[in-house]
């Protein structure tokens, strides 16, 4: 039975006779059609990568970032619209300290992935609102409860679609790219990699799906969760960062020209 054009994508809360909620479907298209985002579970912590396409050349560089620390062990980079990201970190931020402030500890990164889960798929349900146009992945760091065995902790990454749905993850990609870059994250042995060495991974697969023909200029957004950095989430320093995405363009080329 056909279900198009008769009214039912109208409203978030309304199925179609064969089941479909088009709001939902609407909502992975305009992530579809966003930079393309990354993220890596190596084993001594996570990277986060982000295809931040350059609407005007105007912009302040390093501005409208896509990547947010929500706590000290945990980060977010979305793909999607950028306003819902805006509100989902915050909402994230809130959540982490809600928990801290009950439970007087970290709030573990599975927790936050399904409160931030639960919150996606509650705007699913009512005609009044509409879902979010963005897809989130989660990153974090589940330490040791003491303190001084930090480095004794889990890294952790999840991705939460539109729909609410959540899934864990040793690397995942959304975005208009995401078909390809999970191609080459499936080439990766992400249990043998480090930190650093994931930097590097992560800044060629962002250059690779990149469609220079058809897309704007981007801007390569990296966080990450690793020794270097304590074992907290915070943004690459601009040196690594350069570097990495150095190295990375140089194996690009190497590859072009033995095909070549």
């Amino acid at each position: 039975m056909s279900s198009i054009g008769t009214g039912y994508d109208l409203s978030a809360s309304t199925y179609s006779p064969d089941g479909r909620i088009f709001q939902v479907e609407y909502a992975n298209k305009a992530v579809d059609n966003a930079g393309t985002a990354i993220g890596l579970k190596v084993k001594d912590g996570v990277v986060l990568a982000v295809e931040k396409l350059v609407q005007s050349k105007l912009l302040v560089p390093g501005s409208n970032k896509r990547i947010a620390t929500v706590d000290l062990h945990a980060g977010v980079a979305t793909a999607g619209y950028l306003a819902d990201g805006r509100h989902v970190a915050n909402r994230a931020r809130d959540e982490a300290e809600n928990y801290r402030e009950n439970y007087n500890k970290r709030i573990p990164t599975k927790m936050l992935s399904e409160r931030l889960s639960l919150y996606f798929q509650a705007y699913t349900l009512y005609s009044s609102v509409r879902p979010f146009a963005l897809s989130a992945i989660v990153a974090g760091w589940d330490s040791h409860p003491d303190p001084s065995k930090a480095a004794e902790g889990t890294p952790q990454l999840y991705c939460i679609e539109p729909s609410g749905v959540y899934w864990g993850y040793r690397g995942c990609a959304v975005g208009k790219g995401r078909t390809l870059a999970k191609t080459e994250i499936e080439k990766l042995k992400l249990e043998e990699l480090t930190a650093e060495e994931a930097l590097i991974e992560a800044a060629r697969i962002i250059h690779t799906v990149h469609d220079e023909a058809k897309d704007k200029d981007f801007e390569l957004e990296l966080s990450w969760i690793s020794p270097a950095s304590g074992f907290k989430h915070a943004a690459v320093p601009k040196a690594i960062a350069e570097e990495a995405e150095r190295k990375a363009k140089e194996i690009i080329d190497a590859a072009n020209e033995m095909e070549e």
